[in-house]
């Protein structure tokens, strides 16, 4: 997608999807044939129900139909959540990720999984498991150390409800 395209949608988009108190997190064009797919993700520090997808992409078609922005050509329209293994790459991401496992990617140094524990301005709090038996350990890491990170699907994850019931 041009960014002149990809601006103009956002500019667009991110009013509606702001006034549903989510995040626009990337938009996304590509090509399905003769049919071109615009693939709009969003996201919220409470997650996004399947309602709230359902009720932004009303309110995005409709824009969309209103204006130009996508041209006279067949489009079809996908509203989603980032999914479970999503990329951290903004402070939010982060701070959303918190109690959760992610696999870290350090500038320099071996990849590891670890459990983050706390977020602020300067970088993470993790905890990482310990190794046959031993305790998990402390260990703390900058936002400018980190290549990429990545939340790792838990299948016995307790969540936020069970945890404060």
């Amino acid at each position: 997608m041009s960014t002149t395209q990809s601006e103009r949608l956002r500019e667009l988009l991110e009013p509606l999807v702001s006034a549903k108190d989510l995040d626009l997190e990337e938009i996304e064009l590509s090509r399905a044939g003769r049919r071109r797919v615009l693939r709009i993700v969003v996201d919220s520090d409470d997650g996004v129900d399947l309602d709230e997808v359902a009720e932004l992409s009303r309110s995005v078609s409709e824009k969309l139909d209103e204006t130009d922005a996508m041209g006279d050509d067949e489009y079809q329209l996908e509203v989603t959540s980032p999914g479970a293994e999503r990329p951290l790459t903004e402070h939010r991401h982060y701070v959303r990720a918190v109690s959760r496992l992610a696999r870290i990617q350090p500038v320099e140094g071996d990849e590891l999984v670890a459990r983050i524990m706390a977020v602020d301005d300067e970088g993470l709090d993790l905890e990482v498991p310990g190794v046959k038996g031993r305790k998990p350990t402390a260990r703390r890491i900058g936002f400018a150390d980190i290549a990429k990170a990545r939340v790792e699907i838990e299948f016995n994850r307790k969540d936020k409800k069970e945890e404060e019931a």
